[in-house]
């Protein structure tokens, strides 16, 4: 990021990423192509990754949330890479963070209603390379999402 301008912008994004050039540059105080080519620059820097879709709880299949607890056998690099590997073919993980304290990884694990935890325990998460213990929490209610 190199002024103010390009900090507006970012905001202005984060809230909604849906804006027009022409919408994003009255906001800021460009004009639409000079909005355009900041976007345009932010993005080929790095700074801006992607746009995504923000799925309602309804077209996710209203899925059931669990955080998991990871423990693995050990924390040799191979073990981790085999783990980290295995976890991107995993459709029903949406997150999952390397952590320090009592557990090495928490995943978050979507439930679709037509389908159960249980199953995805045995067939997915217990069948992961290097899993020693897996501590499962259902979330009762989601309280801020940002994202």
């Amino acid at each position: 990021m190199s002024d103010a301008i390009d900090r507006r912008i970012l905001a202005e994004l984060a809230r909604d990423s849906d804006l027009t050039s022409a919408a994003l540059g009255e906001k800021v105080g460009l004009s639409a192509s000079a909005a355009h080519r900041r976007v345009a620059q932010l993005r080929d820097s790095g700074v801006i990754t992607g746009f995504r879709a923000i799925l309602s709880h309804e077209a996710r299949g209203r899925p059931s949330t669990v955080m998991v607890n990871v423990t693995l056998k050990d924390q040799r690099q191979d073990t981790m890479a085999a783990f980290e590997r295995e976890i991107l073919r995993c459709p029903e993980i949406v997150e999952c963070f390397l952590m320090s304290g009592e557990a090495d990884y928490m995943i978050q694990v979507e439930v679709r209603r037509d389908d159960s935890y249980e199953r995805i325990h045995r067939e997915t998460l217990a069948r992961l390379p290097g899993v020693t213990r897996l501590a499962s929490h259902f979330v009762i209610r989601e309280v801020v999402r940002r994202s």
